[in-house]
């Protein structure tokens, strides 16, 4: 059990190493806060050595980076959770009918649209190389820079540009023969 520990330990130390600035330029970019980034890059770490199986990744760059991803999910939706209980303190009625009217409808025939045209997305991005599908999610949706992906798939940032172009016109083609 006590080397078990210890491999653990040795093998979170590698990737501390190899993954400890990537994680922190990741949230630097999401949090815009140094010592909330260093934060939350520790409980990455923190998580990892809390972790049985530490050794047993397969693809530990794509690993970590889950980690960080449910990291800021996660304090997201507290930041959620106490910006609406603050919303609920601050306005009153005449407030909250104002937004109320500002607001577009959700007309269920709108939400039904939206999640088959998500539907249609997620469909053009399976149909991608897993690692074209990755670079593209962390450029387009993570607002990673296309260096740092470059840096952290061990490639040229003219791989990353190409792949993420290459995902571009994929999903254009795509959705233009499904009948957008």
């Amino acid at each position: 059990m006590v080397a078990n520990a210890e491999r653990n330990a040795s093998h979170t130390h590698a990737l501390y190493a190899e993954f400890r600035r990537p994680l922190l330029s990741f949230f630097l970019r999401r949090v815009k806060n140094a010592g909330e980034a260093e934060d939350l890059t520790q409980e990455v770490f923190s998580r990892l050595l809390r972790e049985r199986s530490g050794d047993d990744i397969a693809d530990a760059k794509g690993y970590v980076f889950r980690i960080a991803l449910n990291l800021l999910r996660d304090q997201s939706r507290r930041e959620s959770v106490r910006h609406a209980t603050l919303l609920s303190d601050v306005y009153d009625a005449r407030v909250t009918g104002l937004v109320a009217e500002l607001v577009e409808d959700r007309h269920p025939e709108r939400v039904l649209l939206a999640k088959d045209e998500v539907g249609r997305v997620v469909r053009a991005l399976e149909a991608l190389p897993e690692r074209t599908r990755d670079m593209y999610i962390l450029f387009r949706l993570e607002n990673m820079k296309q260096r740092d992906i470059a840096q952290l798939y061990g490639l040229s940032q003219s791989t990353v540009e190409k792949e993420v172009v290459r995902a571009t016109l994929h999903l254009a083609l795509w959705l233009e023969r499904s009948g957008r």
